[in-house]
């Protein structure tokens, strides 16, 4: 019979089997942030679209050509969310967080939607982790991100990762920049692209990140902003890198480094991989002094950064790091017997009901099947109930790996008795 419907073109699914994987990852993150002190944010999928125009900005790529956009029943203009900063920075200055005094240290995980032509690496659904903090002008603040970041892929073996930094200044500076910028590529308006043009007049940076091949090459001659930062900008870029220093972060400073998004300020940096290809960049991000004042409130100097999941994990196995086995069950109880099923269904309750987990037949499996079940899900004890151990209230605990038998009550010193053998044998294997 065929399929209805398949997956949509740019996404994928995360199977049973792949998803312990993801959890690992997720999991030292969320050790990391909590590390740092920093809370959990979650936002909707999809924001009213003037946030984004207004805070990613109009002349990048993701709003001009990558947003999925559409018109709700009552003609509202919804976006999926293409990147989470923006819609954790509404949350943050609607719901007036910042009463609860800064730093404003926030973190999260979410899927984010762009309309790109899906490759290695690159999807139309895509999942980041996220680091942000509001409230926080010191270079400090950039220091401790980027710490952050950088302890996430030491802690989980990744290798041969370079840091990028640079700094594009503030709005006063850029103009400046800006201007020169303008004056280099009128030489070349006969040759950029159209949507490079439109860039032209409204903000030329965004053509140093335009992905089309003769525009990148007529970029890499166009001046650097390094060399047009005020001395505000200046100090405190050069203060995070003192702070790097200090704690031993070797980095690379790289001027071409713009950032995607509009609402960045002085610091950018990216993490940066060799071995996935073109998609190398692994987690970005940097200051966005300016993002809360646009989005109608105070002036709240803000930072921040996000890894892409699913470029991480192609990063971890293109270097054959090895990620821990997912966990299997600790005990499978198989039962003959009607009488013997709901024996096995009240003792799994019990040992459920501790941090262990247990299985019994809920298929009607053959004593053969399931014990082959057992072995197929990697149980590291089993038991066998039928009549004889329902008259005697006792039975055989196996352990899998070993063969080794032993006796075990069926009644109240059940768990007990069980879990005193199970953690014998975690000390034995270790």
């Amino acid at each position: 019979m065929d399929l209805i419907t398949k997956s949509v073109k740019g996404t994928q699914d995360v199977l049973p089997k792949e998803s312990y994987k993801w959890q690992f990852i997720e999991g030292i993150m969320r050790q990391e942030a909590q590390a740092h002190s920093f809370k959990e944010i979650r936002t909707p999928v999809f924001e009213h679209t003037e946030l984004f125009q207004r805070s990613v900005g109009d002349t990048t790529d993701v709003v001009q050509k990558e947003m999925y956009t559409f018109n709700t029943k009552g003609e509202d203009s919804i976006t999926l969310r293409p990147e989470g900063t923006a819609g954790s920075a509404r949350a943050i200055l609607e719901h007036g967080v910042y009463n609860d005094g800064y730093p404003i240290k926030a973190y999260y995980f979410t899927s984010c939607y762009r309309y790109e032509k899906p490759q290695k690496g690159r999807l139309r659904e895509f999942h980041q982790f996220g680091m942000e903090v509001y409230g926080a002008a010191s270079c400090f603040a950039d220091a401790e991100v980027i710490c952050a970041a950088d302890s996430i892929f030491k802690r989980l073996g990744v290798k041969g990762l370079r840091l990028e930094l640079n700094s594009i200044g503030c709005p006063t500076c850029r103009a400046s920049y800006h201007k020169a910028l303008k004056t280099y590529f009128e030489g070349y308006k006969d040759k950029l692209c159209d949507t490079c043009l439109s860039r032209l007049e409204k903000n030329p940076m965004r053509i140093l990140d335009c992905k089309s091949p003769i525009c990148s090459e007529i970029a890499a001659g166009a001046p650097t902003v390094l060399e047009y930062i005020c001395d505000d900008c200046r100090d405190h870029f050069e203060g995070v890198k003192k702070c790097l220093d200090a704690v031993g972060i070797v980095y690379t400073v790289n001027p071409k480094i713009v950032r995607g998004l509009d609402y960045y300020t002085r610091t950018v940096f990216e993490f940066v991989a060799t071995s996935i290809g073109a998609q190398g960049t692994v987690c970005g991000g940097g200051r966005y002094d300016g993002l809360i004042e646009e989005l109608g409130g105070q002036h709240t100097p803000s930072l921040g950064y996000a890894i892409g999941i699913e470029r991480l994990l192609l990063l971890l196995e293109s270097q054959g790091v090895k990620i821990p086995d997912a966990p299997t069950c600790d005990l499978y109880i198989a039962g003959l017997g009607e009488a013997a099923q709901l024996k096995s269904f009240g003792l799994v309750k019990q040992i459920r009901a501790s941090t262990l987990s247990a299985e019994c037949d809920i298929v009607g499996r053959s004593l053969k099947a399931q014990m082959k079940y057992a072995d197929k899900i990697g149980a590291k004890f089993s038991i066998v109930i039928g009549d004889s151990e329902l008259e005697s209230d006792k039975a055989q605990l196996k352990n899998m790996r070993t063969g080794e038998k032993i006796e075990i009550s069926l009644g109240d010193s059940f768990f007990n008795e069980f879990y005193n053998v199970y953690i014998a044998s975690q000390f034995v294997s270790q």
